[in-house]
């Protein structure tokens, strides 16, 4: 069986006992409340009779009577409704009716009466009386009645059992008739929301088959702010997350693969330059005068092989947090001129300038040479896109942080290549892959993650035809390296002084 069936069952069990339960209490307080209006029903009548009947003679002692006529008159109308009434005198002897039928009143009942107490009796069964007629069962009152403090009547007024027990069982069928539509509303409602349930958590089993066979654009509708709603809702957050994840990763695959396609051709390429000079000075092919460019030749592939690879050594290094930078404070001025010297040649190339706008001394706090790496990286970013363009290096301080700016007026970016420009072997532009200095993919990807690591940030802007501007902002010494430099300066100094 289903948990929610199960739930369902339980359910149905509470309401049953408790609908049980307060049928019972419901029923005995029926009963209670009629068997009471009862007994009012009869002291009122008992009242009325005594009111009509009873007479007072002052003139003999003020000595109490009743009129039997009136006494014949009220017993027909009251047995017209069930009700049979007894007057007894002071001494607990008949007064009226002398037909044989009159109930005895007991010692106890008596003592009670001369208390000025009214006793309710019921009598559940039928009693045989002293002249061997049988009275049936009776629900009935006793209830004294006084004169200048002296018991002067008891009236004993009362109806049949069965009367009385015909319209509790009335009430009580009404009751059970009344319990029973309840019971099976609240079945069929129990039921309703169960099979609810059941179809929202066969649904969101379906969508799960789903997602492990590998589908993440499944989505499940909510249908409710219960807690199935919520796990409905965290679900679709879940699938929204492993699609991405999904996506991310096919992405990443096709960016590994196009990167050891180019890998392989940027090997390849120098690896077959090698292999033809070696065959050649082995079989004396090369010409002793063309020895000289072929050996500088094969010398600058060589190094363009291992600037590849250490790229992706010095990435991996970067993105598993395996390096460990050494910062310290110089002068960024000085690192921008020192690059712009070093990628002179290239620039003119591709009939690029230089511009450098910064101030003399432009203080900075970070790494020397993974600075120089950010620099060198994004600079020689912008020459590959740009020709006959203007390089610009900006410099400038922000508070708390020093700020450069390389900006180029080459191609630009669109905005998606913009998102994906600082991410494992993307390339802008792959028809740029075969130049001299043909890119990695690696560059500015290494760039982030030492930007990063810096606790700075790097942005880009960008537009197609209009140059990019790459911005990276590098923070001041915090409070916590201050002291942990000011600990290690304080320690260098005593171990000099031992």
């Amino acid at each position: 069986m289903k948990m929610i069936y199960q739930q369902l069952l339980a359910f149905f069990l509470v309401i049953a006992v408790t609908i049980l339960l307060l049928g019972i209490s419901f029923g005995r307080m029926s009963k209670s409340f009629v068997y009471n209006d009862e007994w009012r029903s009869l002291e009122k009548y008992s009242d009325s009779l005594v009111q009509q009947s009873l007479t007072v003679n002052t003139k003999s002692s003020q000595q109490v009577t009743f009129s039997l006529s009136t006494l014949k008159t009220a017993q027909a109308l009251l047995e017209n409704q069930s009700v049979h009434f007894t007057v007894f005198n002071q001494k607990n002897r008949v007064i009226y009716p002398n037909n044989g039928l009159s109930p005895k009143v007991t010692k106890n009942d008596w003592r009670h009466l001369t208390k000025d107490q009214i006793v309710r009796k019921v009598n559940n069964r039928n009693f045989k009386l002293s002249n061997g007629k049988t009275r049936p069962a009776m629900i009935e009152i006793l209830k004294p009645y006084y004169y200048n403090k002296k018991l002067v009547a008891v009236v004993s007024a009362g109806v049949f059992v069965s009367d009385v027990n015909s319209n509790v069982d009335r009430i009580n069928r009404d009751l059970l008739k009344g319990l029973g539509v309840s019971l099976i509303i609240s079945m069929i409602i129990s039921f309703f929301i169960a099979s609810r349930l059941n179809r929202r958590i066969s649904r969101l089993r379906a969508a799960a088959t789903q997602v492990s066979n590998g589908n993440y654009d499944i989505r499940v509708k909510s249908g409710g702010n219960d807690e199935i709603g919520e796990l409905i809702t965290d679900f679709n957050h879940m699938t929204e997350s492993l699609e991405k994840a999904n996506q991310e990763i096919q992405r990443q695959e096709e960016r590994r693969q196009e990167f050891l396609a180019d890998a392989a051709h940027e090997m390849r390429t120098p690896l077959t330059t090698i292999s033809g000079i070696l065959e050649g000075i082995k079989y004396d092919v090369i010409p002793q005068e063309q020895r000289g460019k072929s050996i500088d030749l094969m010398s600058n592939e060589t190094q363009r092989l291992i600037r590849l690879v250490n790229e992706n050594l010095d990435y991996e290094k970067i993105r598993s947090n395996s390096i460990r930078l050494e910062k310290r404070h110089f002068n960024a001025t000085k690192v921008l001129s020192s690059i712009v010297e070093q990628l002179g040649s290239k620039a003119s190339e591709s009939k690029d300038r230089f511009e450098i706008q910064a101030p003399d001394d432009l203080p900075i706090y970070a790494d020397y040479d993974r600075f120089v790496q950010i620099v060198f990286n994004i600079t020689n970013n912008a020459i590959q896109f740009t020709d006959s363009g203007t390089i610009t290096l900006i410099g400038e301080r922000g508070y708390n942080e020093t700020i450069i700016r390389i900006k180029d007026t080459g191609i630009g970016m669109t905005k998606e290549q913009q998102k994906n420009i600082f991410e494992r072997y993307y390339k802008a532009d792959a028809s740029r892959r075969a130049r001299k200095y043909g890119e990695s993919g690696l560059g500015l990807a290494i760039v982030h993650q030492l930007v990063q690591q810096h606790g700075g940030k790097i942005s880009v802007t960008s537009k197609p035809h209009k140059g990019t501007t790459f911005t990276v902002i590098i923070p001041d010494q915090t409070d916590a390296e201050k002291k942990a430099a000011e600990n290690n300066k304080r320690k260098s100094s005593e171990r000099t002084d031992v």
